[in-house]
């Protein structure tokens, strides 16, 4: 407290006592011993209020020990089982966990890791794949401002993400390798990547690409083979030295037939092979007889053009081809999309023709977009403008419910560009993504959909957006989510089929170590999405005939579920609407593909490269007391006495506030009690 509080304190304590001696010392018919009683109890009353305004703030310090911490990561994939380390992971949590030394100087806590990062609950060795880079930067997030030794425990074996031995080149701690398994080389051949088109067109030929990997010392041969119901349709006889180790292979397989077509992939073993599982590899290629055509008609250069063209053709049943204005007018008939880019007054034919055949549309607007020809050359929609132009940013409309879409990080990624002023539609519409500038919604759409007469029309007021498809990269490594929102939005536009009530989509194949899953939308009477409804799907295996019902949970703007504990094989569904009779029919296949399977040895090196990169140490399954020992005599790893110094005014204080009322409720009851009042 200062010294000015201190001398109110005391000014304080003066006026209560003279005032509680002028009301209980002076002329008092009182006896001698109430006005004492009454003059202390009414002391305490007054001077703790007067503290109470006066409110000094008192200055405590308390210190505690905080030790150092010790996170476990352990790797729960299916490679564990593979490799049998199962007991030796089991016999280092428990001899972690009951160290009485270890204990008291780290503050221990697990995690594991597959797919996913998660707290250690328990281990079923059953994930599909591994992740460890994922695991590592969750980690270090998650420790980034501790004192935090980690301890890795996996074979080094990864199968999904980003190479966890550069991500280890930024983790802000030591880790340390316990490796499971040996480094024992054994004589192997494997099909270490098989690349082939999701989709081929009928009577054409689709290409396939294959790397196959030796580990061994002697000279070998062996024989590449890819059959299909029995039949080879592909042989190759390959050589293999200690020197010479990979063999890649490209090639062409021909398209005779529409639908689901499935090949399997095959190394001939050798006779000392102690893994044959990953000698052969499934694949599946889907045969249509017709793509999507999409035609882009621009008179300007721009990179959002490049990113179109991107996300489209991510999907092969679909085309992208680009015309200026005077180029498609004749072509507009061979394409089931038209993308109006910018559109000026170049555009008129166009607009002419794609209203005599009732073309579907996506129009782009922006910066060089003319919209007094715009507003001129159709009524869907109008914007009033000046020659200003602005940033604009999208927020997802999630009551959306043309088709399902999911929130990519619209809010996230930069603004585009567009001229200042309103957009408003005209006809029925449904907003896709709205306009928000500095955080303010506009009430202005960016992207609406349209339907109208059979026609889908779509408008987007903003160019820019290559640079979405950038930063949806740098936040996922990888294009999928916008170029799957992109898909999306063009399979809903190039589509002539009439709308239902019940919506469902699937892909027709899936690889079991990936997701599986099936989404749906419902509708009712008035095509107004449905966010109550009670969605099942019945999956019934063509060959066992075990049939199984799972619910569909909702998820923004669509139902969806994860069919990934379903073996492989091939499967017929069926989606139904609790008390309504409406229901959709289809197919798929689960083709089996476990990726863990695939490894002998663990990685050795790697491991050993990250614990000397971070400046640790690697361990294997045999030196479990000699790690658990280095880390106790370790100097480096010491617990920090912590100070935390509170300022707490007195008003915070419950117990001065209790002494005034009881010295309040004392008063009254003497009073009470001797008939005073």
């Amino acid at each position: 407290m200062t010294t000015e509080t201190i001398l109110y304190i005391i000014i304080a304590g003066v006026i209560s006592l003279a005032l509680a001696l002028f009301m209980y010392g002076y002329k008092n018919k009182y006896s001698r011993s109430l006005r004492w009683v009454f003059g202390v109890l009414r002391f305490i009353t007054l001077f703790s209020l007067l503290v109470l305004l006066i409110n000094p703030k008192f200055k405590s310090e308390t210190y505690s020990v905080e030790k150092p911490k010790l996170p476990v990561l352990v790797d729960n994939s299916a490679s564990i089982v593979e490799l049998n380390q199962t007991n030796q992971v089991s016999a280092l949590l428990e001899k972690l966990k009951n160290n009485e030394e270890l204990n008291e100087k780290f503050d221990l806590s697990f995690f594991s890791f597959g797919s996913d990062f998660e707290e250690l609950d328990s281990l079923s060795f059953s994930e599909k794949n591994s992740n460890l880079s994922k695991a590592l930067e969750a980690t270090d997030n998650l420790f980034k401002n501790e004192n935090a030794p980690t301890i890795l425990v996996t074979d080094g074996n990864q199968t999904l993400g980003s190479d966890y031995e550069f991500t280890s080149a930024t983790y802000k701690n030591t880790i340390y390798p316990f490796i499971l398994g040996d480094s024992t080389k054994h004589t192997d051949l494997k099909i270490e990547r098989l690349n082939s088109n999701r989709y081929a067109f009928l009577k054409n030929k689709f290409p396939v690409e294959v790397i196959l990997v030796y580990n061994g010392t002697n000279n070998v041969s062996s024989q590449f083979v890819i059959s299909q119901n029995g039949t080879n349709v592909y042989q190759e006889n390959v050589s293999f030295s200690e020197d010479n180790n990979s063999k890649p292979l490209n090639f062409t397989l021909p398209a005779t037939s529409v639908g689901l077509q499935k090949y399997t992939a095959q190394i001939v073993p050798l006779e000392d092979e102690k893994n044959k599982t990953n000698n052969s590899k499934q694949f599946a290629v889907e045969v249509i007889d017709q793509a999507t055509n999409v035609l882009v008609v621009s008179d300007i250069i721009h990179p959002d053009l490049g990113a179109l063209k991107k996300s489209i053709t991510t999907n092969e049943q679909r085309t992208v081809t680009f015309k200026k204005p005077s180029e498609a007018i004749t072509t507009l008939n061979d394409y089931q999309l038209v993308v109006l880019y910018q559109p000026d007054r170049g555009f008129t034919q166009v607009y002419s023709e794609i209203e005599n055949l009732k073309k579907n549309t996506l129009t782009i607007t922006g910066t060089n977009t003319d919209w007094n020809f715009l507003n001129s050359i159709q009524q869907e929609f109008k914007k009033e403008t000046s020659l200003q132009t602005e940033d604009v940013s999208a927020t997802l409309n999630n009551n959306f419910g043309t088709f399902a879409v999911e929130d990519i990080g619209f809010n996230e990624f930069p603004p585009l560009k567009t001229t200042f002023g309103d957009l408003s539609i005209t006809v029925a519409n449904e907003i896709l993504l709205g306009q928000s500038i500095n955080g303010f919604d506009t009430g202005t759409p960016m992207l609406a959909t349209m339907e109208l007469n059979g026609k889908r029309t779509a408008i987007w007021d903003g160019e820019g957006f290559w640079k979405w498809r950038a930063q949806s990269y740098l936040q996922t490594d990888n294009f999928q989510e916008f170029d799957g929102f992109i898909g999306k939005l063009i399979q809903f536009l190039a589509s002539k089929k009439r709308r239902s009530r019940l919506e469902v989509s699937n892909e027709t194949f899936y690889y079991n170590n990936n997701p599986i899953k099936v989404s749906a939308q419902y509708f009712d009477k008035n095509y107004v999405f449905d966010s109550r409804a009670a969605l099942n799907i019945t999956v019934r295996n063509t060959e066992t005939e075990k049939q199984t019902v799972f619910p569909m949970l909702l998820r923004n703007n669509f139902y969806e579920v994860d069919l990934n504990s379903l073996p492989a094989g091939e499967y017929k569904y069926t989606v139904s609407v609790g008390d309504e009779s409406i229901s959709r029919s289809g197919n798929f296949t689960i083709l089996d593909f476990n990726v863990e399977q695939q490894f002998l040895n663990a990685d050795v090196s790697k491991l050993k490269r990250v614990a000397q990169q971070t400046k640790g140490t690697a361990y294997f399954s045999s030196e479990t007391e000699h790690m658990i020992a280095s880390l106790i005599a370790d100097d480096s790893y010491q617990s920090i006495q912590k100070s935390e110094l509170k300022t707490v005014p007195l008003i915070d204080w419950k117990y001065l506030l209790a002494l005034i009322v009881l010295s309040l409720s004392a008063e009254w009851f003497i009073r009470k009690y001797n008939g005073l009042i």
